[in-house]
């Protein structure tokens, strides 16, 4: 029997981490020693009372289905925590998913139809491509590396692309690949373009718990910003949850009634006492999240300065826990070259749409990471 597939599934990739990734595992089994700097995952365990208050929501009962959009006392907790970034948004506001990434599907399949364009950052996070291309949308993409992947200086270029017809802009800070954290001036930039335009932008801040010495601005706290900014969070990151599937999303009213009926009829709601767990994440963790922030800054300063005793130099991160490795022109050779010789996984710039950088991921103990670099250092790499 010969299956005939959709156009929307058949134009997208694979996830090229999770690709890296499979192929690390399979090296592992093989019998390698694979350092494994691929993953955006924090090497910490969930906090002991977070999976203290899964186990009490199980024990009290809260296995059924809870309300779509997610039990009350965990939006009320999201609502806090936003006003405490200064957006206001109350409980019909918010939707509760399994996992960020659910949140960015309902939303851009809510808004992008066939023949939408969606401006991407250079380089994006490599489901936001996949996402709009399922949604019918195309891509306008804005290439920062050559401003070191800061946004600020590159809104010259933003303003060239950003027109009438864009239906959305992604912006994401903290971000993921680069660890870079956009400036007030460079959202600014933003929400001017957005409110001559008319066009909604989609704030991902999943790692905006996660920052070194700065504080990011959630971009719908600016005036006008409000009613055309949709943010996206989570628990995978900051609380070390990623098995959970927890996240969620607000917006207009209006765009979560809509991004609501994907989410009803495709996954409910998010797991029951999962959102009981994530109510503890929010409300008492604060230290346990302080530590881990603290730990991945070291880290940080490791590598860095590991890269700096081969003579690469990096930009700096101020988030997140990723940086971009320069590796030359062919990145996607060596990454596989890196990975088969060296065995250290990394992920390929392409795979962001940005050739000519490997993005390494931090969330790993110094030990692994010093043992990393040296790796590939010895094969060649750096």
């Amino acid at each position: 029997m010969t299956m005939d597939f959709t156009d929307r599934v058949t134009r997208v990739e694979p996830s090229a981490t999770l690709a890296i990734s499979a192929l690390a595992t399979e090296l592992e089994a093989e019998g390698a020693d694979v350092v494994d700097l691929s993953v955006g995952e924090p090497d910490f365990p969930t906090p002991e009372n977070v999976v203290q208050a899964g186990k009490d929501a199980m024990d009290a009962g809260h296995t059924g289905y809870t309300t779509s959009a997610g039990i009350l006392e965990l939006r009320e907790a999201i609502a806090e925590k936003l006003a405490a970034d200064g957006l206001e948004h109350s409980t019909d506001e918010i939707i509760v998913t399994p996992g960020a990434k659910q949140a960015l599907y309902e939303v851009i399949h809510a808004l992008v139809d066939d023949g939408d364009e969606v401006v991407l950052l250079d380089p994006a996070w490599v489901s936001y491509e996949a996402m709009v291309k399922m949604a019918g949308g195309y891509l306008t993409r804005v290439d920062l590396s050559p401003y070191d992947f800061q946004l600020e200086p590159a809104l010259s270029d933003l303003e060239k692309v950003v027109s009438a017809e864009t239906e959305l802009l992604i912006v994401n800070s903290p971000s993921n690949p680069t660890g870079a954290v956009y400036s007030d001036a460079a959202l600014e930039g933003v929400r001017d373009l957005a409110v001559e335009h008319d066009v909604t932008v989609i704030s991902d801040e999943i790692y905006k718990e996660i920052t070194y010495g700065v504080s990011p601005t959630s971009l719908g706290t600016l005036e006008g910003m409000a009613d055309r900014t949709v943010t996206v969070n989570g628990f995978s990151k900051a609380y070390s949850m990623t098995g959970w599937r927890l996240g969620y999303f607000a917006g207009p009213e209006e765009l979560v009634s809509q991004a609501g009926k994907l989410h009803s009829h495709s996954v409910s709601s998010a797991v029951n006492f999962v959102q009981h767990a994530g109510i503890e994440a929010l409300e008492n963790t604060d230290d346990a999240v302080s530590e881990m922030v603290e730990a991945f800054e070291g880290r940080r300063d490791l590598v860095v300065d590991l890269l700096a005793e081969h003579d690469v130099d990096v930009a700096v991160p101020d988030g997140a826990f990723y940086m971009m490795l320069p590796t030359g022109e062919n990145d996607q050779e060596w990454c596989e070259g890196a990975l088969e010789d060296a065995h250290v996984a990394t992920v390929p710039g392409s795979a962001f749409g940005t050739p000519g950088y490997a993005r390494i991921s931090y969330a790993a103990s110094e030990e692994r990471l010093r043992e990393g670099i040296d790796r590939l250092a010895a094969e060649g790499y750096l």
